[in-house]
Parts: structure tokens; C-alpha cells; sequence
């Protein structure tokens, strides 16, 4: 009985749960006038994401992140902004908002972290004899 009513208690308490964690995401300064925002539309471009951050303030970027080979969006991008008040500004009245019919969320931006390049295996003959083609894949048998 004591289990039934500290569960109710933690769902019907002075918060409901999903304010709670929304208080607790926004709840992280930013250090940076770079914000990462995600649930964007496929079809949002560049001027329609700079237009709905533009009421904020003096935006210095916004990019839409899209795909090499088939320019579609990705759907999230980046706004920077000329300082953090403005920023803040904006991920406090975006956050959690309709974008184009999505709901969009609204994060600082972490800095990129460093990847190495990927270390590619000599082409010479395998145990087996055979060599890869990366290419097109297995090219034949080595006599050597």
C-alpha cells in the first residue's frame, strides 16, 4: 500500500515528471552563442530556419545540416548568435516548439570532437591469396 501511494505521489506531486526533466535540460548554462537544434523538418531550408530565430537577435549563422550526396536536410542545424544572452533567449522561447509542423528542441552546441581518419589496409594479396578491390570487391587470385 505504501508502494501505491509514493508512485502516485511521484506522478501527481507539486510537477508532473516531463516538466521536471524539461527544467532539468534547460537548466544547463550555455557558454556559447552556438545552439544545436533537432526535429526539423525535411522540407525547413536555410531562409525558413533564419526567419524563425531571427526575432531573438542578431543571428551570425543558421545552416540547415544536409546530406552530401542528396541535399536533403538532416534534420537538425545550427544557429550562432553575436552573445549567450541572445542565445539563451532563444532556447528558452524555442525550445520544445512547433517548426514547420515538428516539434523542434533547442541544446547548446558542443564543440566538434576529434576523429581520426580512417586507417585503410594494404592492398596486397591476403592469406587466401585474393586481394579486395574496395571498389567493385573480390578482383581475382594473386600467383605471386
Amino acid at each position: 500500500m505504501a508502494f501505491i501511494s509514493r508512485a502516485r505521489r511521484a506522478f501527481t506531486g507539486p510537477f508532473p515528471p516531463c516538466s521536471y526533466l524539461a527544467s532539468i535540460r534547460l537548466s544547463s548554462t550555455l557558454t556559447s552563442p552556438k545552439l544545436f537544434i533537432s526535429g526539423l523538418s525535411r522540407e525547413t531550408t536555410d531562409e525558413q530556419f533564419q526567419e524563425a530565430f531571427y526575432p531573438f537577435g542578431r543571428i551570425v549563422e543558421a545552416k540547415v545540416v544536409r546530406d552530401r550526396a542528396t541535399g536533403r536536410s538532416k534534420g537538425f542545424g545550427f544557429v550562432t548568435y553575436t552573445s549567450i544572452e541572445e542565445a539563451e533567449k532563444a532556447r528558452e522561447e524555442m525550445n520544445a516548439k512547433f517548426l514547420h509542423g515538428w516539434v523542434i528542441f533547442v541544446d547548446p552546441a558542443k564543440p566538434r570532437e576529434y576523429r581520426p581518419p580512417p586507417q585503410r589496409p594494404e592492398s596486397g594479396p591476403s592469406e587466401t591469396g585474393f586481394r579486395t578491390n574496395k571498389t567493385v570487391g573480390w578482383c581475382g587470385y594473386n600467383s605471386t
